[in-house]
Formats: structure tokens, sequence, C-alpha cells
């Protein structure tokens, strides 16, 4: 009896030290941060790589200290990706509690897809607490950079789809600066002479390149789609991009109906010949690439027909011949 309450004795004396330990790791170690760290978390990091990452910034001094904590405070899965600044000679609990309450970070990742509007953005942004969607998109649709020697509209199809890390409390104007230095970063690097080969301004090939954003589903179709609208260009035909009255009207609508075709816009590609008067979605890298280096194709018309394909026609007997085999 005597040696086993020898061992009960000592197992309780050590859970006190170790708990003893525990705390005063979590709750009065202020050894770290030594200096003002920053340290940026990606997406998908889990618990165990928050905690590595952070131990080996120096920002606190045992990973498997703060992972048990974070997990006893039921945080586990609390802690956002995005750039984090933490003062020097914090507990491992304040540095919990910094990244769960958002008091540390002064960045936030955002995703822009391909095919977003600068209205689109704005929106995603202020979800992202990265501003107003009003202020944003203000300045998006009012903003220029210079293109080819010459200023754009505004912002739309120059705001390229990616993902950021955003500074918390950037202005508009930090933003579109950002977005915009990486659209110039992606263009192919023959933009200026195939633009010029091809008898058109980069802005115009960045309007084509929209068109096949919002219109295209698999890359393999991207380069024929911008064959068809060339060729519909070179003949003078208009280019009856649905797209174009998508963007045209005051709200998205899943089907188009006939009255939506005789909408009075300049963006309404059924009653305008040429390209709509700006870009109308922001590009990604393969939908540039296509409008800058075409498929030459004999095709005039195209037709969804499902699972991201498209059946394309070079007369107008074989796309309605298209039209009634996939419409339905």
């Amino acid at each position: 009896m005597k040696a086993v309450a020898g061992v009960v004795a000592a197992a309780l004396a050590l859970a006190i030290v170790a708990g003893a330990w525990f705390g005063d790791a979590v709750f009065y170690d202020t050894s770290h941060p030594a200096n003002e760290t920053t340290v940026s978390i990606v997406r998908g990091s889990t618990l165990g790589d928050v905690a590595a990452q952070l131990a080996q910034s120096g920002v606190i001094g045992n990973a498997f200290v703060f992972r048990a904590w974070a997990k006893v405070r039921r945080a586990d899965t609390g802690v956002r990706a995005g750039e984090y600044r933490f003062p020097p000679h914090l507990t491992q609990s304040d540095v919990l509690e910094r990244l769960l309450g958002g008091g540390a970070q002064i960045a936030k990742w955002v995703t822009i897809p391909e095919g977003f509007t600068a209205k689109q953005i704005a929106t995603r942004l202020a979800g992202e607490g990265l501003g107003s969607a009003v202020l944003l998109e203000r300045a998006f649709l009012r903003d220029r950079i210079v293109v080819d020697g010459s200023r754009t509209k505004n912002l739309e199809g120059y705001l390229f789809p990616s993902t950021y890390l955003v500074a918390i409390g950037s202005s508009p104007v930090q933003i579109e600066n950002v977005l915009t230095e990486q659209f110039f970063k992606e263009l192919p690097s023959d933009a200026k002479a195939r633009a010029k080969a091809m008898g058109f301004t980069i802005p115009q090939i960045v309007t084509v390149a929209s068109l096949i954003e919002r219109e295209a589903k698999v890359d393999s179709e991207r380069p024929i789609m911008a064959g068809v609208y060339y060729n519909r260009l070179a003949m003078g035909m208009p280019l009856e991009v649905d797209a174009t009255i998508e963007y045209a009207l005051p709200a998205y609508k899943t089907e188009l109906s006939y009255a939506d075709l005789k909408i009075d816009s300049r963006f309404n590609s059924y009653t305008h010949t040429g390209l709509p008067p700006t870009p109308i979605a922001n590009p990604g890298r393969a939908s540039l690439e296509a409008a800058f280096h075409p498929a030459k194709t004999p095709y005039l018309y195209y037709v969804y027909k499902g699972n991201g394909h498209h059946a394309f026609a070079r007369t107008l007997e074989e796309h309605n011949a298209n039209v009634a085999k996939y419409e339905h």
C-alpha cells in the first residue's frame, strides 16, 4: 500500500509541476517575441502549421504548448489566413487571442476569380472587410491607367484576377494599384507586337479577352472563340455575345429574353457592331493569351452544347441546325 501511495503521490506531484509549467508558458512567459514580428499565414494552414510557423518566427517559444492551449480553448480551427503583426513580449495566450480576434491582423488574403466584373470585385473586397463596396466600385469605374500609350476609360478589364494579400485599411487606389500592376505582369510578353500585327490596340484585345472569359468554359475553346470574334469584326458583323447584354443589364440574369437583346446600350453587341466601349469583365491569363493568339478558324457562330463545350459553325444554316440540336 505504501508503494502504491508513493507512486500516486509522485504522479500527483509531477502533474502539479507539469501544470505549473504549462500555465507559466501560456500565461506568464513574455520572452517572445523579442522584437516586433510580422507573420504571413497562408490559406489552408492547419493549427500545427500555424504553431510551427509562429515558433520558427520567434513569436512563441513552444509550438506544442500553443497547439495544446488552442485545443483547450477550442480554437484549433479559428485562426484565419492573413498577415499578422505582433509586438514584443507577449504570452502565448495573448498571441492566440490576437489571432482569433483579429487584433494583430494587418492584411487579409482575398481571391478574385477570373471573369469577375469591377462591381463583383468591389463586393468581394467589402465582404472581406477591405473597404466599402460602393466606394471601391466607384473608384474602379472612375480611375484610369495608361495602356499602349493611351488612357483606358476605366479599370474594367485591368483588375487582374488572382489571390492577393491586401493590407487592412488600404484605400481603393492602393488596392487597384496592386491589381493593375499584376495585370501588366500577366500580359503576354509579345502583347505590343501582336497588337500591332493584328491591327488592334492592347485595350481592344483586352476587351476581346473579357468576352472570351465570360463565354468560354474550357481552355481549349478560348482561341477558337477568339477567332470567331475577330472573324465577325473583320466582316463588320455584330458580335452578338450574350455576355455583353448581361453586363449592360442592371442585374444579372441566368436567361436572357428577346426584350433584353434590344436593350439600349453601347454594350449591346446585338444592335451595335464593333467592340463594346470597355471590357465587360476582368480576364485571366488563359483568355488574354487566346485573345492575343487566336486560332485561325472559318467559324462565325457558336452555341453551347453542354459539358463546358460549344458547337461551332461556319454558316448561319449550320448554326441554326446546332441551335435546334442543342437548345431545348
